[in-house]
């Protein structure tokens, strides 16, 4: 068993040698990994990270934690009564091993020659994590968005361990109007001239690209209403007949497109996104809905009514299929104008509705 350190502070284990669901297999790949809480071996609850999230889901280390409004002391997530798990995924590029990562057959970051990823890879990689930590029950598994896509699959992948999860803002399959968003923020990192196949790391990352895919993603992440409000018609810049100029929220895209283009790994964001396409809780089963049914667990599925990503249909349709079987199945709607991005920012809400599922569950 490894030692547990409970302060958020980072730590790797080290996966001798992992077979990935397209068929190739590496040795020693990194997982990243930060926990808070004391464990007590019945208490642990594992978070999991959306595309460009991290392992850092709390505050700590002087650092605040993406999720710090649910996950900490007094917090729904109480890390004085829970033990928080939050690993970075395989194909990551906080800490575990990803493109970015070098090959020691070559010396080389392995870029777009690091096998492409699945969900479930990344399930299956941090079940290796609770092995070495000697933790052999989940009192839940929680995640918006690619995060909640992992609860699903932990779900049906490991019943026997998995005692209840909470999905926000996710279906149990891409539809092709999400894929179709993902391709095209894809298409703007692989036509930047700097991306180089992926072999960019000595020359410079395509920070046009990326700059430009978190920007058509961003736009996803809110409401209409939302930006609305917020930006109205307002100007950034003052002449506005010149073909630069931008209104606010043209300024607020760019703003947060270089932001991600500072510390996230374009080939990464290549990798978790197709991940999220290929993501199918149907796949290897007779249909959809009984690859759904492998949830067994209570389950709290919580949905927007302005998600533009993955709209609300697509959480009551998880819903609607595991109640006839799951008594312990819950739908929310939400009501909120911030669209996908509220399982971050409802904070008020989201810990309402998922303290009284804990509760209800006795977790």
């Amino acid at each position: 068993m490894k030692a547990i350190l409970e302060t958020g502070e980072k730590q790797q284990i080290i996966i001798d040698s992992f077979r990935f669901d397209c068929g190739a297999r590496l040795e020693n790949l990194e997982l990243c990994y930060e926990t808070w809480g004391s464990y007590r071996g019945d208490n642990a609850i594992l978070i999991t990270h959306a595309l460009t999230g991290t392992s850092h889901v709390a505050a700590g280390n002087g650092r605040p934690g993406w999720w710090q409004n649910l996950v900490g002391p007094g917090c729904v997530f109480d890390t004085e009564r829970y033990f928080i798990i939050c690993a970075n995924v395989i194909g990551g590029c906080s800490g575990s091993s990803g493109p970015a990562s070098l090959n020691p057959i070559t010396g080389k970051p392995y870029g777009t020659s690091f096998p492409v990823i699945t969900i479930r890879d990344m399930v299956r990689a941090a079940r290796h994590l609770l092995d070495e930590l000697g933790v052999s029950r989940l009192r839940s598994v929680a995640g918006g968005s690619m995060g909640a896509m992992q609860a699903m699959e932990w779900a049906a992948l490991y019943p026997e361990i998995v005692d209840s999860i909470v999905i926000m803002a996710a279906p149990g399959r891409a539809y092709p109007q999400s894929i179709a968003y993902r391709k095209t923020q894809r298409q703007a990192i692989m036509l930047d001239p700097a991306w180089n196949n992926g072999n960019y790391y000595e020359s410079g990352p395509p920070l046009d690209g990326i700059e430009l895919a978190r920007q058509m993603g961003f736009i996803t992440y809110r409401s209409e209403k939302h930006f609305a409000e917020r930006f109205g018609r307002q100007f950034a810049d003052k002449d506005f007949f010149d073909l630069h100029a931008r209104f606010e929220i043209e300024a607020y895209l760019q703003h947060h497109g270089r932001k991600l283009g500072t510390w996230f790994d374009a080939n990464t964001y290549l990798y978790l996104s197709k991940a999220m396409d290929l993501f199918d809780l149907g796949l290897g089963c007779s249909s959809f809905a009984e690859g759904v049914r492998r949830i067994k667990a209570p389950a709290c599925v919580i949905g927007f009514d302005s998600d533009l990503l993955f709209p609300l249909y697509q959480q009551k349709e998880i819903a609607d299929l595991l109640a006839p079987y799951n008594p312990r199945v819950s739908f929310h709607e939400v009501k909120t104008e911030f669209g996908h991005d509220a399982f971050l920012l409802e904070t008020e809400q989201l810990s309402n509705i998922v303290g009284d599922f804990l509760n209800q569950n006795d977790i």
